[in-house]
């Protein structure tokens, strides 16, 4: 009797360990990207992915940050790490203008706006380079794209050009300049939209000079 009851037992964990295998590849292939901390909030045991990881089915890409063996990686990876990591942040500056593809910027750090009052990231790697926003220079011009599954917060064309010259002490005014004359030689934004978020950065007299050379 006892070892009836002992081969019950054993076959309801392997159920149990299969369901949440099968559990956690489902969220891999919905998100993309996970963490050990998704799978908490799922209510699926951590060690399920550990377990696809020896089995080779799922790989690291990161500390605490994995995928699927045979997924694609995307130009935008980096990005799509950090928003993971970091899913209150939004990518500005430099590397928002490499994401527009506007420009020739090509930073190898991340750059990545948070709340002023918020905690520092702590991320080893992809290199992080963090900034502080707060009112409606942080909360407005947001878009969310799709990257690899994973929600990708960036600030639009407009909004990053502005950006660009609040901060061009920090990446100089020839990229805020060159992001300027890219997006009205392209028509990627109106000068109403420049306009708005000059006057949300605070740098109207800044930009006008040049806003009215461009047209």
């Amino acid at each position: 009797t006892n070892c009836r009851h002992f081969t019950i037992s054993a076959n309801s964990l392997y159920n149990i360990s299969m369901t949440n295998l099968q559990e956690t590849l489902d969220l891999l292939h919905q998100s993309g990207v996970v963490r050990p901390q998704d799978l908490r909030a799922q209510g699926i045991a951590p060690t399920s992915l550990y377990q696809l990881y020896r089995q080779g089915k799922v790989i690291r890409t990161s500390r605490g940050i994995y995928t699927l063996a045979h997924t694609s990686f995307t130009e935008h990876h980096s990005l799509v790490e950090i928003c993971k990591r970091v899913p209150h942040g939004c990518i500005c500056l430099l590397s928002a203008l490499h994401f527009h593809t506007l420009g020739t910027q090509n930073p190898f750090e991340v750059w990545l706006a948070i709340d002023r009052k918020a905690r520092r990231p702590r991320v080893a790697y992809p290199p992080l380079r963090v900034l502080r926003f707060s009112g409606a220079a942080l909360h407005e011009g947001i878009e969310e794209h799709q990257i690899e599954g994973v929600t990708v917060r960036v600030y639009s064309i407009a909004k990053t050009v502005a950006d660009c010259f609040k901060y061009r002490n920090k990446i100089g005014l020839d990229v805020a300049l060159e992001a300027l004359r890219a997006c009205r030689t392209e028509r990627r934004c109106t000068h109403q939209e420049l306009w708005h978020y000059a006057q949300i950065n605070r740098v109207t007299h800044v930009m006008k000079p040049y806003l009215e050379a461009i047209g």
